[in-house]
């Protein structure tokens, strides 16, 4: 028996591999990062006309998704938590270039509207984890 509770696999030389854990990773227990994934897929759907803005809130809203993934990574409390502010902050930093979009002209009322009502749910989701 493997050290995963199961038979090991026949590899083509002959020797037995073990199989592969049935767990998931840290970050997919994480209810802040599934949001901050639908953040990042929210950011991909709409229209931002300025490609700069774009870029930017784009990057930002990974960046968050990806610091949260981290922070559920790391053992130390503090390691952890500095992971969970730069995520939190990132998302902010995406939903202000898709506010200025707005400002500008260069992103809908609607989409705008739609990325501060998700990216206000990651920033609370994210800030709550920070100690």
């Amino acid at each position: 028996m493997g050290i995963f509770g199961g038979h090991g696999l026949g590899l083509a030389d002959g020797r037995k591999a073990e199989p592969m854990p049935s767990t998931t990773l840290p970050h997919h227990k994480l209810i802040a990062y599934q949001l901050a994934l639908e953040f990042v897929r929210l950011l991909a759907r709409i229209r931002i006309g300025d490609a700069r803005l774009r870029e930017q809130a784009r990057k930002s809203a990974t960046s968050a998704a990806l610091n949260a993934a981290e922070g559920a990574a790391r053992f130390s409390r503090a390691d952890k938590s500095r992971a969970y502010a730069i995520a939190a902050a990132e998302a902010c930093e995406a939903v202000a270039a898709v506010e200025i979009a707005g400002a500008l002209g260069a992103a809908s009322p609607h989409d705008v509207q739609a990325v501060v009502e998700l990216g206000t749910r990651v920033k609370n989701v994210l800030s709550r984890l920070v100690r």
